[in-house]
């Protein structure tokens, strides 16, 4: 057998079949929250437990940042369908899908209505998101270092 078909070949060990459909069910949620937000609006962050200040900064977001929000949610859940079927675009989807979270991530604290809006809890789950977020952008380039994502 060559290299190029034993790269081919390789399996996915256990981890990667906990991982993937965990990736595929938390960016599945952050696609349903992003839905729910741009169709509910403020009664569904309401029940989201958000404050009035964080649902006036949500609701009256510029299009290009909704458009920002939109390329980190998409891009994940692009990721994680990409990793589900071994494809190592994966990695590439995940990176845009970083990109849009930075950008996203960056703006809030800029304005005086995103400082307004940021609390602890907000942060913390901006840092949790963005954690998420490179670690499934690292556990892609890995998979597409071993071989498994082709």
């Amino acid at each position: 057998m060559t290299d190029i078909a034993i790269e081919h070949d390789r399996k996915a060990a256990w981890p990667y079949w906990v991982i993937t459909p965990l990736a595929l069910l938390w960016n599945g949620f952050g696609a349903y929250d992003y839905v729910m937000s741009q169709t509910s609006g403020a009664d569904y962050m309401r029940r989201m437990g958000m404050g009035d200040a964080q649902v006036a900064y949500m609701t009256h977001l510029p299009a290009w940042m909704v458009g920002c929000w939109a390329i980190g949610v998409w891009g994940a859940v692009a990721g994680s369908v990409l990793l589900a079927i071994r494809s190592r675009w994966a990695l590439h989807a995940f990176l845009v899908s970083l990109a849009g979270m930075v950008v996203n991530f960056a703006y809030g604290p800029l304005t005086a209505d995103g400082a307004a809006a940021m609390t602890q809890k907000v942060a913390v789950m901006d840092g949790v998101l963005l954690a998420i977020g490179l670690l499934l952008a690292g556990y892609a380039w890995a998979m597409t270092k071993r071989g498994v994502l082709r």
